[in-house]
């Protein structure tokens, strides 16, 4: 039975995204990723007696960053409390967090299901720290932990129960990532565990408003395996329920290679964590004009700016969707649409400009990206400046050269970073758009004796015109600007 005919699932993302500080949390050991197993370590991250945390301005800030980008509610006092748990990965014996007091309270997630825009709720923002990494050597007894992560600045985001399928969650976990990586606070590399996924889990009859039992799948590592890991709990709890069996709350670790899910422990509730205020730290109260100026400098997400490219700009669902799928993207292109002769914003765009806009568009995600792509390079990485790719498409616009020189000129910037006023000086590819010069040699073709056949002709076959309009740009070294150069022709003609 299809999961869709009796029973509808219920799911809510619980993502943790770490946070791109240069320290750790509570201490000046360092934050990066990677290095030798124990190196970014000291005595507050081992727990060592004595050592006492320090918070790290910066995770507040980001944390705040965050919660104004998602429109929730942020706290001008908030709480820090101990999480206890004993586990090898937490030399503490505690992880600091929040519990009853976040930083970050309501607010929504907005994204796109394909040509439908969703919004999805969330509980909450908060501030907490990462655990170490325990690595089990296969087939043995011993196990390795390294604390590098210990400690890490993290911000964990709980969505509301609001998500109604698995591709659903893949799509507004990707509008996560996308926009932390906006915002500067995260590079979302899921691979690098910068970005960790738990997704709870439930399944009820359709049109019940009846909340059923949830599972936990944690820790899943990229946006294909959440998907398909939602998709296997939703038919293994309708299975058990159509077996007569009843779903347990359970938190299942998923494995990939297998394509199936595993039961780890019993959930456990608040109440086992045994949370407490966290003596060592007082009450986190935030300044409001330290709130106002972070509101201030905020970029814009990644939604307001694929309304902006469609609503002042006029571009397409999917070159909007293409332009803002990276911050780095959106401000290259802003930097063609200003060399292309765009107003900056708020000014109110004409047809023509709305056309350049979109003719810009077009050479960034076709013409630039596809060529990008094809070399395996980023935008930062582009052999040609957004100022040099806004000034091809002035020329083209303006007339200057043709579309087809244009393909010609790009060509050549990509593969010496020239710029296309230097190609087309070099190679002297300015089209003539003076009325004169070229009604002087379209009058020349028309008024000459050995053309006076084809002349009549025409006036029996208007499809002749070509041929006439093919002489006269011949007489200008091809340099005539088409469109000028049929139109003077036509005229012309008329008057044989």
């Amino acid at each position: 039975m299809a999961a869709s005919d009796e029973f509808e699932p219920v799911i809510g993302l619980e993502v943790h995204v770490q946070l791109a500080t240069r320290s750790k949390a509570f201490c000046g050991a360092q934050a990066e990723y990677g290095g030798p197993p124990n190196a970014h370590i000291d005595p507050y991250t081992l727990g060592l007696p004595g050592a006492l945390p320090v918070l790290n301005h910066r995770t507040v800030e980001y944390a705040i960053r965050m919660g104004l980008a998602c429109h929730c509610d942020i706290a001008l006092k908030s709480e820090l409390s101990r999480k206890h748990y004993f586990y090898p990965d937490l030399p503490k014996g505690y992880q600091i967090s929040q519990f009853d007091q976040p930083i970050c309270q309501n607010g929504f997630v907005e994204f796109m299901l394909g040509s439908e825009r969703r919004r999805v709720g969330l509980a909450r923002i908060h501030i907490e720290e990462d655990a170490g990494k325990n690595l089990h050597i296969p087939g043995g007894r011993t196990s390795l932990i390294d604390y590098n992560r210990a400690g890490v600045p993290l911000i964990e985001v709980v969505s509301l129960p609001e998500i109604s399928s698995a591709e659903e969650a893949g799509e507004y976990l990707r509008a996560l990532r996308q926009l932390v990586r906006f915002l500067g606070i995260s590079d979302g590399n899921m691979d690098e565990g910068s970005l960790r996924c738990d997704a709870n889990v439930s399944i009820r009859p359709r049109g019940s408003r009846t909340l059923g039992q949830r599972t936990e799948l944690k820790n899943i590592n990229s946006f294909k395996y959440v998907q398909k890991a939602i998709e296997h709990e939703i038919l293994r709890q309708i299975d058990i329920v159509q077996s007569g069996g009843r779903v347990i709350m359970e938190t299942r670790g998923w494995d990939a290679a297998r394509g199936t899910s595993r039961s780890q422990r019993k959930k456990e509730e608040a109440h086992d964590y045994r949370y407490l205020p966290d003596p060592d730290l007082p009450p986190l109260l935030i300044d409001p004009l330290w709130l106002r100026s972070i509101a201030e400098t905020l970029p814009k997400t990644p939604m307001q700016r694929r309304d902006q490219y469609l609503e002042r700009l006029g571009l397409s669902p999917y070159d909007a969707s293409v332009l803002t799928a990276e911050r780095e993207l959106c401000e290259f292109f802003d930097r063609v649409l200003i060399a292309a002769g765009l107003p900056p914003e708020p000014t109110e765009l004409t047809d023509a400009q709305r056309t350049r806009a979109k003719q810009s568009a077009n050479w960034l995600s076709s013409e630039l990206l596809g060529l990008l792509n094809k070399d395996n390079r980023t935008i930062t990485e582009s052999p040609v400046s957004a100022e040099s790719l806004g000034e091809l498409v002035r020329y083209i616009s303006d007339a200057v050269i043709s579309g087809k020189q244009g393909k010609e000129v790009f060509a050549k910037m990509y593969e010496s970073r020239e710029t296309p006023t230097d190609i087309i000086e070099r190679l002297g590819l300015r089209q003539i758009s003076d009325p004169e010069i070229i009604t002087a040699a379209c009058r020349k073709v028309v008024d000459d004796p050995a053309m006076q056949k084809q002349v009549e002709k025409y006036k029996q076959n208007p499809k002749l015109l070509g041929f006439f309009v093919g002489k006269a740009l011949a007489e200008t070294q091809g340099k005539a600007r088409p469109e000028l150069l049929s139109e003077i022709m036509l005229r012309l003609l008329s008057e044989k």
